[in-house]
C-alpha cells in the first residue's frame, strides 16, 4: 500500500505533502508526524527509501505507508490522557507519535508476535527519549510493548479508549476486536480489504465508518500448545503513576510554562522552537559518521559541503553553487530551552538528570580523513581520539562501503556509515553527553 502522494527528499517534505493531500487535517497529527523523523525507524542500508510513500518490510519488521499512518491517526481522534492499544505494534513508530499525543497521564500499550521486533522497537524508543528535542516539546506516554499473539488477549485485561490493529481482520474475528473497546472508544482495523472505524457508541451500539482501501497481511492465527490450551497474553496493568514521576512531570511542566512566559515578554511572539513549528528544511546527504557516546559536551556547528556526484563533473563544468548567488546566512541552531533550564537550577546533579529523564544532549564537529585512512581505522582511530582529548565508551556505527566494513567494526563496534562522496572523506563526528 501507499504511492498516494509524492516522495519528500525528508521528513518535513513528506509531511508537507501528506497535509496537501489532505491525509493529515489537524494541528495535533501533523505535530507528532514532524517530531518523529520517520527514517529513524528504518535499518541504515534502506533509509534512502523512508520518505517515500510505501511501506517498507525486511524480515519479520514492518512498517505501513505514510497516508496508512495518518489516515489511523486521524481517523483514532487522540487526546491527552486516553488509553491506547496497539495490536501489531511493530517498531514502534506508530506507538510512539501516538505518545506525543496522549501526555503523561495516557495508557500507550502495544501486543507483538515476534521478540526481534519488540527488541527493535524497545532499542528505537530509548533512541528516540535519549537523543530527540521532540522529547522535551512534549509531555510524553512512553509505550510498553508485551509479546505474544493480540487474539490471545487474557479477557480480564482492561479496555481501552483507543485500539488499532495493524494487520487484516478476518470477519470471524470483529466481535473479539469490538469487545476491546469502552464505551465511547474508537477502533480501527483493516476489515475485508477497508481500513474501518467503528465507534462505540453503548454497550451493545456501533457506528462503522469505511475510510479507504487498503491490503494487509492478515491477522495470524494463534498457535495452541500441546494441552489445547492458548497461551494469554497478560497486558501491563494499569498502574498509577509514583509521587516522584508526578513530582517531574509537575517541575517540567512548570518550568515550560516559565519559558514561554519568558519568550513571549522578550520578545511579543510565541514561544521558539515548538512544536507546530515547521524545522527548517535540510536536504539529505550521505556522509561519513563516527558516533562517539561520551561525558564530554561539544557545542560546535560546522555546516557540511555540497554533495557532489562525481569529480568528473565537477571538471567538465562549473558547479551550479559557483553561478549563485551567496547563500543567506544559516539561522542558528534550535536551542531546548527546557534543558537548559534544567541545568541552570541550584539542584544537585542527579536530581537535574532525573528532571530531564536522564537524556544525552548531542553536538556535532566535523574531521577529514582520507580513505586510506580510513580503510586502517584500528591506527587512525586511536590516534584522532587521543590527538581530540576525546574520551569515549562506546562508538556507534553502521557502514554501508563492505570494503570498509570490517576494519569500522574491528575499532569501533558495530555501526560505521562510510560513504566516499568525493576524493575526501568527511566525518560526521557526533559526541554524545
Amino acid at each position: 500500500m501507499g504511492g498516494a502522494v509524492s516522495a519528500g527528499e525528508d521528513n518535513d517534505e513528506l509531511i508537507d505533502n501528506l497535509k496537501e493531500a489532505q491525509y493529515i487535517r489537524t494541528e495535533l497529527v501533523e505535530q507528532a508526524f514532524r517530531a518523529i523523523d520517520r527514517a529513524d525507524y528504518y535499518l541504515e542500508e534502506f533509509k534512502e527509501n523512508a520518505y517515500k510513500d510505501l511501506a517498507w518490510k525486511h524480515g519479520n519488521i514492518h512498517l505501513s505507508a505514510p497516508c496508512i499512518y495518518s489516515e489511523v491517526m486521524e481517523a483514532l481522534d487522540l487526546q491527552p490522557g486516553l488509553s491506547f492499544l496497539n495490536l501489531g505494534s511493530g517498531t514502534g513508530y506508530l506507538s510512539s507519535m501516538v505518545g506525543l499525543i496522549l501526555g503523561p497521564f495516557g495508557v500507550n500499550h502495544g501486543v507483538e508476535l515476534h521478540s526481534d521486533v519488540i527488541e527493535y522497537a524497545k532499542q528505537k524508543l530509548d533512541f528516540f527519549i535519549r537523543t530527540s528535542d521532540s522529547f522535551d516539546k512534549f509531555d510524553f506516554c512512553e509505550p510498553s510493548f508485551v509479546i505474544g499473539n493480540c487474539l490471545e488477549i487474557s479477557p480480564d485485561c482492561s479496555q481501552y479508549d483507543r485500539v488499532y490493529c495493524g494487520a487484516g481482520v478476518q470477519k470471524e474475528h470483529e466481535e473479539y476486536m469490538k469487545s476491546l473497546l469502552k464505551v465511547g472508544g474508537i477502533l480501527v482495523m483493516p476489515l475485508e480489504e477497508k481500513l474501518t472505524k467503528i465507534t462505540r457508541t453503548g454497550p451493545s451500539a456501533w457506528e462503522t465508518k469505511k475510510i479507504l482501501a487498503v491490503s494487509f497481511a492478515p491477522l495470524i492465527q494463534p498457535c495452541h500448545s500441546e494441552s489445547g490450551k492458548s497461551r494469554l497474553v497478560q497486558l501491563p496493568p494499569l498502574a498509577v503513576r509514583s509521587l516522584q514521576d508526578l513530582a517531574r512531570i509537575a517541575i517540567r511542566g512548570t518550568i515550560k510554562k516559565v519559558i514561554r512566559q519568558e519568550t513571549v515578554s522578550s520578545s511579543g511572539n510565541g514561544p521558539k522552537n515548538t512544536p507546530g513549528v515547521k524545522r527548517r528544511r535540510v536536504r539529505r546527504r550521505r556522509m561519513e559518521t563516527i558516533v562517539f557516546l561520551d561525558k564530554e559536551v561539544f557545542a560546535s556547528r560546522i555546516s557540511s559541503p555540497s554533495d557532489d556526484n562525481s569529480c568528473e563533473d565537477l571538471e567538465e563544468e562549473p558547479r551550479e553553487e559557483d553561478r549563485a548567488p551567496p547563500p543567506e546566512a544559516k539561522p542558528a541552531p534550535p536551542v531546548n530551552f527546557l534543558r537548559e533550564k534544567v541545568l541552570s537550577l541550584p539542584l544537585p546533579d542527579p536530581l537535574k538528570y532525573y528532571l530531564l529523564y536522564y537524556r544525552e544532549k548531542i553536538s556535532i564537529q566535523w574531521y577529514h580523513f582520507s580513505k586510506r585512512d580510513l580503510t586502517n581505522l584500528k591506527c587512525v582511530g586511536e590516534g584522532f581520539l587521543k590527538r581530540e582529548s576525546i574520551s569515549w565508551k562506546r562508538v556507534f556505527a553502521i557502514c554501508s562501503d563492505e570494503t570498509l566494513t570490517s576494519a569500522c567494526r574491528d575499532c569501533f563496534g558495530d555501526r560505521l556509515l562510510a560513504q566516499d562522496n568525493t576524493r575526501k572523506l568527511q566525518l560526521k563526528v557526533t559526541c554524545v553527553a
